[in-house]
C-alpha cells in the first residue's frame, strides 16, 4: 500500500507540473496535500475513478486582467489583476485579495487551493478562491490607492457577488482598500450586499474581524498545548510579521500569559527582551496601521529593544513560534535552530510559511506543529460569520462572535486530531488538516456529479 501511495503521488504530481509549469508555490501546496491523502485515495476506488483530487487541483475558473490607473503625477500605470475561483462544492468562492509586488499566478493558485481546505475545516458553507494584484500599496497616497482599487474592481465586479464569490482582505489589503473596492462595487452594481468581508463596522462589517486570524491562531494553539498539559502561561513566544495577524496573535498570546519577544517585517526583526505589553502592542498598531512605518522604528521609542536588519527571528530562543508573515519564511535550517533552542510548538498564522524542509524537521522531532490551513482559519471563519450577519441584516456582539470563533477553532482541532493521530499517539496536524478538509469537499463533489 505504501508503494502504491508513493507511486500515486509521483504520477499525480507529474500531471500537475506538466499542466502548470513554472508554478513552484502551487506545486508545493498540492504535493503536501497529495502526500497526506494518497493512502486514502489508493484505498478507495471511487475517489480514484471520479478523480476528486485531480479536479480539486484544477481551478474552476481563472480570471486575469489588466488594471490601468492614473498616479498622482498624471501618469498611466499598469498592473495585472487575478482571481482564482478554485472550488465551489461547499458554497460561493471565498478568499482574500492580496496586493503585493510578488503576486503571480502560482501564488494565487496555491492560496486558492489551500483556501478550499481551510474553508472546509471551518464547517461553514464556503468554497475556495483567492485574488490579487502585483500592485504594492506601500508608499502610495490614499488617492493613488483609491484609483487603483476602483480600476481593479471595474473589471472584477462582473465576476463576484454575495452568492458567487465573496472576497476579503489579505497582505496589502486592509480596511482602506476594502472600503474603496466595496464603494466602487456598490456604484457599479447599484446594490448594497455582503459581497466583501472585512468591511467597516458602520457599513456591514463584523466585530472582531480584524482580530480574528490572530486570535483564532492562539485559540488553536491553546488546544494543541493542552494535549501535552501545557498552556501559554509563562512561555516565551516568537512572532514573525507585524501586520494584522501578527499584531493580534502577539496581543492574544500576551493576554494568555505568554512573553512575546519578537515581531518583524520584510526588512528585519525586532527583539524586545522585556516582552510586549498593552502599550507596546498599541504602538505597533499605530506605527503599522496608521503611520504605515517600518518595524525598526519601534526601537526608537523603546530603546531596550534591538533591531536585526535583513534577518528573521527564528534564531531567538523561545518555547512557541508563530510565523505570521508570508509563504516560505521559515526554512529547514531555521526550523532546526528552533528545535535546538528548545521550541516545542509551531503554529502558522500565515499561509504556508514553512518550507517542506522545515515541516520535515518539525515532524521528525515530534513538535506540536499546525499548518496554516488549520491554525489560521479563524480569519475566514469570522468572514463567514460576517456573511451570515449581512444575509440576516443583523449584528452580533463582540462576545458572541468571539464565542463562535472559539468554538470553530476547537472543532477544527478535533477534526485534526481525529484524522491525524498516529499509532504512537503523536498528532500529525498536517495529515489531520489535509484529510479532514478533503473529506467534506470530496463528499460534496461526488454528490454533485461530474461538474
Amino acid at each position: 500500500m505504501e508503494r502504491q501511495a508513493k507511486q500515486y503521488v509521483e504520477n499525480f504530481m507529474a500531471q500537475v507540473i506538466a499542466r502548470n509549469p513554472n508554478e513552484p508555490e502551487f506545486h508545493q501546496a498540492v504535493r503536501e496535500v497529495a502526500e497526506s491523502l494518497a493512502p486514502y485515495i489508493v484505498a478507495d476506488p471511487a475517489l480514484q475513478q471520479l478523480k476528486i483530487l485531480e479536479r480539486i487541483a484544477e481551478p474552476e475558473r481563472v480570471i486575469i486582467f489588466r488594471v490601468p490607473w492614473l498616479n498622482d503625477r498624471g501618469e498611466i500605470e499598469i498592473n495585472r489583476g487575478f482571481r482564482v475561483q478554485m472550488n465551489s462544492a461547499l458554497g460561493p468562492y471565498k478568499g482574500g485579495i492580496r496586493f503585493h509586488a510578488s503576486v503571480n499566478l502560482s501564488i494565487m493558485k496555491f492560496l486558492a487551493f489551500e483556501q478550499t481546505f481551510k474553508n472546509s475545516l471551518t464547517t461553514l458553507p464556503m468554497g475556495g478562491g483567492k485574488g490579487g494584484s502585483d500592485f504594492n500599496p506601500k508608499g502610495r497616497s490614499d488617492n493613488e490607492v483609491m484609483k487603483f482599487c476602483q480600476s481593479f474592481i471595474t473589471e472584477l465586479y462582473r465576476h463576484i457577488g454575495q452568492d458567487t464569490d465573496v472576497p476579503a482582505g489579505d497582505i496589502g489589503v486592509g480596511g482602506r482598500e476594502i472600503g474603496y473596492m466595496f464603494g466602487q462595487y456598490k456604484r457599479l452594481r447599484d446594490e448594497f450586499t455582503g459581497t466583501f468581508t472585512g468591511k467597516g463596522l458602520g457599513w456591514g462589517g463584523s466585530l472582531l474581524r480584524p482580530e480574528a486570524t490572530g486570535y483564532g491562531l492562539c485559540y488553536f494553539t491553546e488546544q494543541m498545548l493542552a494535549t501535552r498539559g501545557e498552556s501559554f502561561e509563562g512561555k516565551t513566544v516568537c512572532v514573525s510579521g507585524s501586520g494584522n495577524v501578527a499584531q493580534h496573535a502577539a496581543e492574544k498570546a500576551m493576554r494568555l500569559g505568554a512573553k512575546v519577544v519578537t515581531l518583524s517585517d520584510s526588512s528585519g526583526y525586532i527583539y524586545d527582551p522585556e516582552g510586549f505589553n498593552e502599550e507596546k502592542i498599541q504602538y505597533v498598531k499605530l506605527l503599522k496601521n496608521v503611520y504605515r512605518g517600518r518595524i525598526k522604528e519601534y526601537t526608537e521609542k523603546y530603546p531596550t529593544a534591538q533591531y536585526f536588519a535583513g534577518e528573521r527571528p527564528w534564531g531567538v530562543k523561545c518555547d512557541i513560534a508563530l510565523p505570521c508573515a508570508t509563504q516560505n519564511e521559515l526554512n529547514g535550517q531555521e526550523a532546526q535552530m528552533l528545535v535546538d533552542n528548545g521550541c516545542f510548538c509551531v503554529a502558522e498564522g500565515a499561509n504556508m510559511p514553512s518550507t517542506p524542509e522545515a515541516i520535515e524537521v518539525f515532524l521528525t522531532n515530534k513538535l506540536l506543529y499546525a499548518p496554516g490551513k488549520a491554525s489560521n482559519a479563524g480569519g475566514v471563519a469570522t468572514s463567514g460569520l460576517e456573511m451570515s450577519q449581512n444575509s440576516m441584516r443583523i449584528k452580533w456582539t463582540a462576545e458572541e462572535v468571539d464565542e463562535k470563533l472559539h468554538s470553530i477553532m476547537q472543532n477544527i482541532h478535533e477534526v485534526c486530531t481525529k484524522y491525524g493521530t498516529e499509532e504512537d499517539g503523536y498528532v500529525n496536524y498536517v495529515k489531520g488538516a489535509n484529510i479532514g478538509g478533503f473529506m467534506k469537499v470530496a463528499e460534496a463533489m461526488m454528490a454533485q456529479g461530474c461538474v
